[in-house]
């Protein structure tokens, strides 16, 4: 496996260790976790996008909501969009596509008549599985490098800054009324 970037890749410069004494000018690359998220879940979003395309004519934010379909049974393009972080709007347009495809059922809540909820249909469910022994073909590689306790510490960790996100927007908020920006 070559180690040599692809041009397109900017080169994330060495910054020496420790050299703390003045505030920074720029974001350190090599430390900063936000950018090594981004770049991770880009990479792995477009990869599976390319291949669950050229094998099932299906891409990403479908599989996203076919996953939650067949976990939940039956989910609304909101508690979707709460869940996985997609727009509302992308959600909607991804039902109307999966039920023009006869992936989906649309129907009306029992309890709210203004809320659509979405179902599998067998030809959805059928789908998900075709595509789910790719996905974990996918994860068991990108994972391999780890040893099984680093997975779950990994996983442990991902969850608990999963759970810190509403922490994070509200300091984002204090910082920005408290400094001019």
């Amino acid at each position: 496996m070559s180690t040599r970037r692809r041009k397109t890749e900017p080169a994330i410069p060495d910054v020496p260790a420790g050299d703390e004494a003045a505030p920074p000018t720029v974001v350190d690359l090599n430390r900063y976790v936000p950018a090594y998220l981004t770049w991770i879940a880009n990479k792995l979003s477009r990869g599976a996008s390319a291949h669950y395309l050229a094998a099932f004519d299906t891409g990403i934010e479908t599989w996203r909501c076919l996953v939650l379909l067949a976990i939940e049974g039956a989910i609304s393009a909101q508690q979707v969009s709460r869940v996985i972080g997609m727009d509302k709007a992308s959600v909607s347009r991804c039902f109307k596509s999966m039920q023009s495809k006869g992936l989906i059922s649309m129907d009306l809540d029992a309890a709210d008549g203004r809320l659509r909820i979405a179902r599998l249909t067998p030809d959805g469910r059928a789908l998900h599985d075709r595509i789910m022994g790719v996905a974990l073909e996918r994860e068991r590689a990108f994972l391999s490098v780890l040893s099984a306790s680093e997975q779950e510490t990994l996983i442990s960790l991902l969850r608990r800054l999963h759970e810190n996100l509403p922490a994070v927007d509200a300091a984002t908020l204090a910082y920005l009324a408290n400094k001019p920006v």
